[in-house]
């Protein structure tokens, strides 16, 4: 189950999901992200600004897998940037957000896409792209998705429960809590002094609270999260509504577990962490979540760096980025800027398709 790579790869899930949720007096620090989660659940409305910026990416490969195209990618990664604006309340559904996407290098551009959704459903605005030929008499109009007929399509039932962010949050929850029951508090987490956590203007935390993985603990990590925490999580998983809510088979988590429990696998997987740090450095794993007064989570950043080699053909992969998630005006009156689309400016995608066909008419 856990190949080389994959040992990498869950070393990054533990962290993603970590993450999950970002509390009054100031609380150890277990306790107030749990505090933090379940307050999360009672966010009904709110406005977020995210940020993440790739700081340095590069491959090193053999001279023979290696190319001007690689190249060309990379230069337009480094420095990369994307960033949303967006509006969320909970009943009834609506969302509304603008993605921004900054490409630095030698090809620079930037375009933003504005999308809407509702419970059944999506909006996107068309942008205009260089290099792309793209219509222009669609360009500034929202394509209209439908999500239930999406979901046919791909041959899937709409589940609009989907959507239920109390249900989900929920879930983060439950997922949550047992993560932290499984780590340590001195050797994962710490609360640190807001006035030394770089908090952006305007944000008001009474605590926050970092979690932290190194190259010294990121093996013991990897092995808390897949033989304590991941058998547990997919019992979590298991429960009727989590399954009807993501669309699980448990048949699938029932394999799953039995791949944890394979003594062969295990065996392959001790293995291989053994040899983590020849393919896996961890320079730097750190996530502070910033809690306000009234115990919301206000404000997180990410902080990554990382080499990952590829032990069978020494590939080289070198990621630095960071990131950041801002909350505010939580639970007042949202002030959606874009609005549900109507009238002239949407077009379905059976429209967009054929504005699309034209081109090749000519």
């Amino acid at each position: 189950m856990f190949k080389k790579w994959g040992i990498s790869t869950a070393a990054l899930l533990l962290a993603t999901a970590v993450i999950l949720p970002g509390c009054g007096t100031k609380q150890a620090p277990k306790e107030a992200l749990q505090g933090a989660a379940s307050k999360a659940a009672a966010m009904t409305s709110y406005e977020m600004k995210s940020k993440f910026v790739i700081n340095n990416l590069t491959i090193d490969a053999p001279s023979e897998q290696s190319s001007a195209m690689t190249t060309q990618v990379l230069s337009m990664l480094k420095n990369a940037d994307i960033s949303i604006d967006g509006v969320y309340q909970a009943d009834p559904m609506q969302t509304e957000m603008t993605l921004v996407l900054n490409l630095k290098g030698d090809m620079t551009m930037s375009f933003s896409v504005p999308m809407v959704m509702t419970t059944e459903k999506l909006y996107v605005k068309i942008p205009s792209i260089p290099f792309l030929p793209i219509p222009e008499n669609v360009v500034g109009k929202f394509v209209m998705l439908d999500l239930k007929k999406l979901a046919e399509q791909e041959g899937t039932e709409f589940n609009p429960g989907m959507l239920d962010t109390q249900k989900t949050q929920k879930l983060s929850n439950e997922v949550l809590g047992t993560l932290l029951a499984e780590y340590d508090e001195s050797k994962y987490f710490k609360n640190i002094d807001p006035k030394d956590a770089n908090l952006p203007e305007g944000v008001d935390a009474k605590q926050v609270v970092q979690f932290q993985i190194a190259n010294e603990n990121v093996k013991e990590a990897v092995t808390i999260f897949v033989n304590n925490a991941l058998p547990k999580i997919l019992d979590i998983l298991s429960k009727e509504e989590y399954k009807n809510l993501l669309q699980i088979d448990q048949k699938q988590l029932d394999e799953a577990k039995a791949d944890l429990q394979n003594s062969e696998k295990k065996a392959e997987f001790d293995k291989n962490l053994a040899k983590l740090d020849q393919y896996l450095t961890v320079n730097q794993f750190r996530f502070n979540t910033a809690i306000n007064k009234d115990e919301f989570p206000v404000y997180q950043d990410l902080a990554l760096d990382i080499k990952v080699t590829n032990p069978d053909d020494g590939t080289k992969v070198g990621l630095s980025l960071t990131g950041s998630n801002q909350y505010s005006k939580i639970n007042e009156k949202p002030a959606f800027k874009i609005g549900i689309p109507q009238g002239s400016d949407v077009i379905t995608e059976e429209e967009l398709q054929q504005q699309f066909g034209s081109l090749g008419s000519y």
